[in-house]
């Protein structure tokens, strides 16, 4: 039979799309073993300790959680979204967590965070971040 070898079953992406893409606002959310579903970036400046994280169309006072301890900071979200007609009614909703370790020295207790335009800036001072000495090490080729 002409194209019968050709045939070839489903992958899971094909049968789990809604997974694969995410839901709508939070792209990062893949159906793929460790994803987390917050996309962050971290970074050490001279003020201390920077995270962003990505989280759209959320309500701050009321989606979104950070707690700091023992070394952690964790952050929670949650979203919930309900659209109804007269014939339709759909809804989509998800909890999200992520957690990262935090750089050794964090003052937690002064730790500050603002969200704006989807965008959520974590910001932890550091004990001694603004003298952290950068020690250069000579590369000698070896005979």
């Amino acid at each position: 039979m002409p194209g019968m070898l050709d045939w070839r079953p489903p992958t899971l992406p094909d049968l789990f799309d809604r997974f694969e893409t995410g839901l709508a606002g939070f792209p990062a959310l893949r159906g793929v073993a460790g994803a987390h579903g917050i996309r962050i970036e971290e970074q050490v400046t001279d003020q201390g300790y920077c995270l962003r994280a990505e989280l759209p169309g959320l309500d701050a006072d009321k989606d979104i959680r950070i707690d700091i301890a023992r070394g952690a900071l964790s952050l929670h979200a949650e979203r919930g979204e309900e659209t109804r007609t007269p014939r339709h009614s759909e809804f989509h909703y998800g909890t999200f967590a992520r957690s990262v370790r935090l750089p050794q020295g964090t003052q937690d207790d002064q730790a500050t965070a603002e969200y704006k335009d989807g965008i959520l800036t974590v910001a932890v001072p550091i004990v001694g971040a603004e003298k952290a000495a950068v020690k250069r090490i000579e590369v000698r080729r070896a005979e």
